[in-house]
């Protein structure tokens, strides 16, 4: 094994675990305000089962405040695609690989398969290369094909790094303050434009991230 294969073979072992370790810091020392629309709350309430989307930039915290809730989320196959799969898997999460770009279709199906036995699909559907919070198809397509609600559901940092990326990505800091949103159940059916129920998805995201920046804020 070459050299390059022995440091990739290392990263991949160390660096998810560190990741974790500082997003359980980060995530044990945050006070968490979560705020859930009614019916969005009485689905998890009734053990019914929908899907999670929420902005790439805001995914850190979420994957802490929603750790161990069988849920399966879709990740990229790139090099940073292997971390965050590793990274998931730490915090209970299911992945299925896969994006718009590179086997989003077999990706899909998996999550299709997944959300059939009980799992909650999870797609940042700005996701992974953007553009940034613009809804991109697949969430329609596996909302249409599974009959589940789309639930956005947003995070606001009152403590955090922006980084100078496509997305703008937050790192959330220890000891600060988050709020967790959860917005109005979208019903997505065969029948519905794929680019209508993509804006309805879209407006939900953003009222939820609005409100989400908000209550940390204060």
């Amino acid at each position: 094994m070459s050299a390059p294969r022995w440091i990739d073979c290392i990263a991949h072992r160390v660096l998810p675990l560190l990741a974790e370790g500082y997003i359980r810091l980060a995530g044990a020392t945050t006070s968490v305000i979560t705020e859930e629309n009614p019916q969005s709350a009485a689905l998890e309430a009734q053990g019914k089962n929908f899907i999670y989307a929420a902005w790439h930039c805001q995914q850190l915290m979420l994957i802490y405040t929603h750790r161990g809730r069988r849920a399966c989320a879709l990740v990229s196959m790139s090099r940073d695609g292997e971390y965050a799969a590793r990274i998931l898997e730490r915090f209970g999460f299911a992945v299925a690989r896969g994006s718009t770009s590179k086997g989003g279709t077999q990706a899909l199906l998996a999550l299709i398969d997944k959300a059939q036995q009980g799992w909650h699909p999870v797609i940042t559907p700005d996701g992974p290369r953007g553009p940034a919070r613009t809804v991109s198809p697949g969430v329609v397509f596996l909302a249409q094909k599974t009959g589940l609600p789309v639930v956005p559901i947003a995070c606001g940092l009152k403590r955090k790094l922006t980084f100078n990326s496509w997305d703008r990505f937050m790192l959330p800091l220890p000891f600060g303050k988050a709020a967790v949103v959860w917005g109005s159940p979208v019903a997505v059916s065969e029948s519905d434009d794929p680019a209508e129920a993509a804006a309805k998805i879209q407006r939900g995201l953003d009222a939820a991230s609005a409100r989400a920046e908000r209550l940390a804020a204060e």
